[in-house]
């Protein structure tokens, strides 16, 4: 098994939608953008060619989105973590944080796909302290402001989309 920190925990569903993405943006996508900075650069001085440098833009962060999905789908683990009760990706958690419940997913927000949950990345101050926690135990962190933020799991269970 890999260090959890470097895998992206997806449901099938997640992975699916991702990979679809990705195989649209690397073929089709790279297909239609080619032929709009074809036909732009057809139109003469590039210039003063708004639609040329439009369309370089839109390549540009279509690549860029490639590179992402392409780096994230290299390192997933999919499926649903176990029912123990122990904090990690792909969990619903429900907290007390500095005196306030809240319910969020500790993940991705690819996992959440179009869910409402909030979504609290590992590597995050809150994500970070209560990794590997279990159901009662009570942590704390530090904000970027220097505050402790103090924490007590109450639930953690497997997301469902």
């Amino acid at each position: 098994m890999t260090e959890t920190a470097a895998v992206t925990w997806l449901t099938q569903e997640a992975y699916d939608r991702l990979k679809a993405e990705l195989d649209q943006l690397s073929g089709p996508g790279r297909t239609d953008i080619t032929g709009k900075i074809a036909s732009a650069r057809d139109e003469g001085d590039l210039k003063e060619n708004g639609g040329y440098h439009a369309a370089r833009e839109e390549q540009a962060k279509m690549e860029a989105r490639i590179r992402e999905l392409t780096a994230k789908l290299r390192h997933v683990e999919i499926g649903t973590p176990p029912d123990d009760g122990v904090v990690e990706q792909g969990m619903v958690v429900t907290a007390v944080v500095a005196g306030d419940e809240m319910t969020f997913l500790l993940g991705s927000r690819e996992i959440a796909g179009s869910t409402q949950i909030d979504v609290y990345s590992p590597t995050s101050p809150l994500g970070a302290a209560i990794s590997g926690s279990k159901v009662g135990d009570k942590v704390s962190y530090e904000t970027p402001n220097g505050k402790q933020v103090q924490v007590e799991i109450l639930a953690a269970k497997p997301f469902q989309p």
